[in-house]
């Protein structure tokens, strides 16, 4: 079943707009179409745009228990990706837009960022806490080649010893070695790589505009042979679909040089779940019930599971045997379960006239 908003090399097969916050629903206006979708139906590829976003704070904070961090760093609101299963969708429903292709499309951009962390980081009484960068949108997705906002941040907390976590799915990261082989040095960073399927024959639909899985696995020995501590993140096991290659990608990861490796089970928030099902509809017709049925099992008999703790690993036999084989895995390449402790003693505030007078 072909949709009418599919576009090539986008990952959301639709474009709706929700109603969960009462905005008015905004029906599309042909009159953007470019004269030859009008004469023969056929969908020009989708151009990114980027906005500016002004925010006055840069530094999020959470006090989820099932989290491994208290405070986060969003350089950008959307993502190029265009990984259907991103949980991160949701959040452009609050600016009125689709968690569907304005997600990958539409995005928007912090290029104050860096000033707004130094400001942030040099008031008065901040207690340094390991700042995660990348748990909700890609901060190496492709925008970044030419903004480089992540990369100026990273040059504040590398200025103030300040420890980071990074999440990413991109070798753009290797950019960056330059910087994070010194903070690795004084035990002030880690990386996670997200790999989740070794087949581009499954990733083109998946997450069509993220780096191929092997050159994740390069950044991964890139960065393990520079020093600085990468974990590979299996994120998410999709069932039916991605789950065949647990223990192929656990391989693959140790003779990457990964220290540390975990998985997630595929979550589907709010709009996500519809999304995922029309996706599956368009890709995957031959088993979409039955990945459904899986999701389902593993959530308790919903789509989606927001509980803290049950929403990281799922419930049920089929939880039950993903944990078995993953530990397995584990094993059988090297893989502890020692966790990575970042020093938070080092840290420095900023300097400057302005600074110093907070």
């Amino acid at each position: 079943m072909s949709r009418p908003d599919l576009r090539p090399g986008r990952g959301a097969p639709e474009n709706r707009i929700p109603t969960r916050f009462g905005l008015a629903v905004r029906e599309p206006d042909g009159d953007w179409l470019d004269e030859r979708e009008r004469l023969d139906g056929e969908r020009p590829p989708l151009r990114t745009t980027v906005t500016v976003e002004k925010p006055k704070t840069i530094i999020a904070r959470n006090a989820s228990p099932d989290v491994g961090f208290d405070r986060s760093i969003n350089p950008y609101r959307g993502c190029e990706h265009g990984c259907i299963y991103c949980f991160a969708r949701p959040t452009h429903a609050f600016h009125d837009l689709s968690p569907g292709l304005d997600f990958e499309s539409k995005l928007f951009a912090k290029p104050d960022a860096a000033a707004l962390l130094r400001a942030e980081l040099g008031k008065r009484g901040y207690v340094p806490a390991p700042i995660a960068i990348g748990t909700n949108t890609d901060p190496y997705q492709p925008i970044e080649a030419g903004w480089r906002i992540m990369r100026s941040i990273v040059e504040v907390l590398a200025e103030t010893n300040h420890p980071l976590f990074i999440t990413t799915k991109s070798d753009r990261v290797t950019r960056d070695i330059d910087l994070l082989a010194g903070m690795a040095a004084k035990d002030l960073v880690s990386v996670a790589l997200s790999v989740t399927s070794l087949r581009p024959e499954i990733s083109r639909t998946l997450e069509p505009r993220a780096p191929a899985a092997r050159k994740r696995l390069a950044a991964v020995k890139a960065l393990s042979q520079a020093g600085i501590p990468t974990t590979v993140a299996i994120a998410p096991v999709v069932p039916s679909i991605t789950d065949c290659e647990l223990e192929e990608i656990v391989a693959a990861a140790a003779e990457a040089g990964a220290r540390g490796i975990f998985y997630l089970p595929v979550r589907l928030p709010h709009e996500v779940a519809p999304l995922f099902r029309a996706w599956l509809d368009e890709h995957f017709q031959d088993r979409a019930g039955k990945v459904m049925s899986i999701i389902q099992s593993l959530r308790g008999g919903r789509d989606n599971d927001p509980n803290w703790f049950t929403r990281m690993r799922g419930q049920g036999p089929w939880a039950d045997l993903l944990a078995t084989r993953f530990r397995i895995a584990k094993k059988k390449h090297g893989f502890g379960g020692e966790r990575l402790t970042l020093r938070t003693d080092l840290f420095t505030p900023p300097q400057g006239p302005q600074l110093r007078l907070l």
